[in-house]
């Protein structure tokens, strides 16, 4: 009796602990319209620091950088002092300032002790190395360091710098790390690492250092594409040599909603909890259209680097203290509105409702307008217990560049359980943020079986919709668990491998979980109809085992076995 209550005082507080703190894949951010056409929002190549216990962001032609207390709330300060058209910035703290630079022919490194300010001071008006993708880091022995680098042809570099001295360079910069298709897979190009012809765009350097080990993180193939992933190698030195880690990519989400999860940053929470803060890819627009994820991250007792992106755009807990494990923060709610049957005031032929369900950002419904009262209905098909929505806008015939006051999508959702009685449940008919990927976690549960949303005003274009994304449980039963399935690895092509499994009756989908080995299972590959995947991502010299989750709208059953 007393254990079973104590384990019902754990489940209260653990559920207290992180009520009403959850986040969604991609970031609730406002991102910016690009400077130049076609329009289209970007944000890309994040560099994540925590200083004086409160989180500052900084992306990619984002026209400022954010700031946050608690990972969830995100206001955003402009600055005229810093170069914010220049790609992948990057900063470090260094006692009680902040250091910053970017990518560019003519480079200069600037310092603030108040980012809130928006003030900052040059240090170095000429640095003497042209580069792109910098990573600035401070070791514990105060000593500065500068990785860069972004090429299919040239690998990452390494160079000391003088704290003394405006952060000129010590010596010559030294190569650390090269792509390598030949055995590595995730250095295929491609949405599906396809193409082992072209080589590789090496880029993103990011440095951590654990335990006395400097973990160098890259990021590869290219980030367009849905494989962009980061790769890490390990050394006992700054400037290596640098060992590949046996379990990579130790970033990786090439399937879901938003795919992608390269060029990135690795950052410890004031809890000391570990996060990876990623560049995901849209890429339909254009090339750069992408936007940011944020996974929980950590290092297990073998002091192996991994990044949890299991159902990494769904609904996840930002915790207030410190997580026993990464998968710890899925909060369970389960997509409801995936394929379902949706209706809608009108529609673009090419553009059909359907593809406001159909689990990718690529994909999206527009109506014929953007006038006030186009609408999006879907059916749930049954009664379910809605926890939060993602409403996930997009961009068709829009002209806007950078940023605008009148950039701020106003809407209504309501919900009904037999499309005749309508209850509000978001109204946001006068919101002036700018939030393309609303997400909305709902101050309490709700049971419904539609879910309407009807445009009252759009920045500009047609009201449309990449993601009308329901969370919540259904009330059903959990699907069967994945029990026969096989893996076929090629003799001649070990980076690949196929795997085949039979379709499970109840299912809605499934997630592969590989690793090196049984206990270190960290990498996903999430899939909804299919039954068999080609995985063209593997190391030629390492051996994997595998396991299948099966999911549907009441939750997920693990895969017991491994194969």
């Amino acid at each position: 009796m007393k254990r079973l209550i104590a384990i019902i005082v754990f489940i209260h507080v653990f559920a207290t602990a992180y009520s009403q703190h959850t986040y969604c894949n991609p970031l609730n951010l406002d991102y910016r319209y690009s400077l130049s056409m076609p329009s289209r929002r970007e944000a890309a190549d994040p560099t994540m620091i925590m200083f004086k216990n409160e989180y500052y962001l900084f992306a990619s032609k984002s026209g400022g950088y954010w700031h946050s207390k608690d990972l969830l709330n995100w206001d955003l300060i402009t600055t005229k002092d810093l170069p914010l058209e220049d790609y992948a910035p990057t900063t470090v703290i260094v006692d009680n300032e902040i250091y910053f630079m970017a990518s560019g022919g003519h480079i200069k490194i600037y310092k603030t002790t108040d980012p809130k300010s928006g003030k900052w001071e040059v240090v170095n008006d000429d640095f003497p190395i042209g580069l792109t993708d910098p990573c600035l880091f401070f070791d514990d022995d105060r000593r500065m360091y500068l990785y860069y680098g972004c090429s299919n042809k040239e690998p990452l570099y390494a160079v000391e710098l003088d704290l003394k001295n405006k952060l000129n360079p010590i010596g010559k910069p030294v190569a650390t790390i090269y792509g390598n298709n030949k055995e590595h897979g995730w250095d295929n190009t491609g949405d599906y690492n396809e193409n082992a012809v072209n080589a590789p765009w090496v880029e993103g350097s990011w440095m951590n250092k654990y335990h006395g080990k400097y973990y160098l993180q890259y990021a590869t193939p290219g980030t367009q594409f849905k494989s962009y992933a980061d790769v890490v190698y390990v050394s006992d030195l700054p400037f290596g040599p640098f060992k590949l880690q046996k379990s990579n990519p130790f970033s990786y989400k090439p399937e879901g909603f938003i795919a992608g999860a390269g060029h990135s940053s690795t950052f410890c929470d004031v809890y000391g909890n570990y996060w990876h803060i990623a560049t995901m890819t849209i890429s339909k627009i254009h090339m750069f259209e992408r936007r940011l994820g944020l996974f929980p991250s950590g290092f297990d007792k073998d002091a192996t680097l991994y990044t949890n992106t299991a159902f990494g755009d769904y609904p996840h807990y930002i915790p207030n203290k410190k997580f026993m494990n990464a998968g710890d923060l899925f909060t369970g709610w389960m997509l409801l509105s995936y394929k379902k049957p949706v209706e809608a005031s009108s529609a673009i032929d090419s553009l059909p409702s359907k593809n406001a369900v159909d689990e990718d950002v690529r994909t999206y419904w527009s109506a014929k307008s953007g006038n006030k009262g186009e609408w999006l209905c879907v059916d749930l098909e049954k009664q379910c217990d809605v926890y939060a929505l993602q409403i996930n806008f997009a961009d068709h015939n829009t002209n806007l560049l950078g940023r605008d006051n009148e950039s701020a999508y106003q809407y209504v959702v309501q919900y009904s359980n037999d499309k005749i009685h309508w209850e509000t449940l978001i109204d946001k008919s006068n919101n002036i943020e700018d939030l393309p990927h609303d997400y909305i976690e709902l101050p309490k549960v709700i049971n419904a079986r539609y879910v309407k949303i009807t445009n009252y005003h759009m920045p500009d274009g047609t009201f449309a919709l990449s993601g009308f994304r329901v969370f919540g449980k259904g009330k059903g039963k959990l699907p069967e668990q994945v029990k026969n399935f096989t893996i076929e690895r090629s003799g001649t092509d070990r980076k690949t491998v196929k795997i085949s499994w039979d379709k499970i009756p109840n299912a809605l989908g499934y997630n592969i979980r590989y690793g090196i080995a049984r206990d270190k299972l960290y990498l996903n590959y999430q899939v909804y109809a299919d039954t068999s995947i080609i995985i063209r991502s593997l190391d030629v010299n390492t051996d994997y085992y595998f396991t299948i989750d099966s999911f549907n709208e009441n939750g997920i059953t693990k895969g017991v076995q491994v194969h």
